[in-house]
């Protein structure tokens, strides 16, 4: 798992030329919060690649309704080289979690909730609190209620 992870990292990293509101530091933390969110009926591996592929295709820092169905579509290139070890299942998760993420608040998959939750969780960066009514999965709550985010700010 984690080669195909760094892989993914380093080409969205190789391609991205917008700034760090959306960059490499947040991908990480979203990779981080998604780990913690693992639970039972959660693939780790998708997870942990919508982590990098989620925004990579932003054409700015700033409001860009299109990315994640952008991001969805751009996949599909990457098909038959860097995500070829996926099943078709887990392409199609990855695809509708990054096609969903900025408009849907939760679907019932506990994979695709868990990449929801772990982008939500970052929220802090741009300088909104997570709330935990607006996780989509239990262990999303829990670390949206114990976080203090005012401490991860200084």
């Amino acid at each position: 798992m984690q080669e195909i992870v760094r892989q993914i990292r380093e080409l969205v990293l190789s391609r991205w030329t917008n700034g760090e509101v959306h960059g490499v530091s947040h991908w990480d933390r979203v990779y981080g919060y998604g780990m913690r969110l693992i639970a039972p009926g959660v693939d780790p591996l998708v997870v942990a690649l919508f982590a990098y592929l989620h925004d990579s295709c932003r054409m700015n820092d700033g409001y860009d309704t299109y990315h994640g169905p952008m991001a969805a579509v751009w996949m599909d290139s990457l098909r038959d080289t860097y995500l070829k070890p996926l099943s078709d299942e887990q392409m199609r998760l990855l695809k509708e979690a990054c096609r969903l993420h900025t408009t849907t608040h939760k679907t019932g998959n506990p994979t695709i909730d868990a990449c929801f939750d772990a982008d939500r969780l970052d929220l802090w960066r741009v300088g909104i609190k997570p709330d935990p009514k607006r996780m989509a999965t239990a262990k999303g709550r829990k670390i949206a209620q114990e976080t203090d985010y005012n401490a991860m700010r200084d």
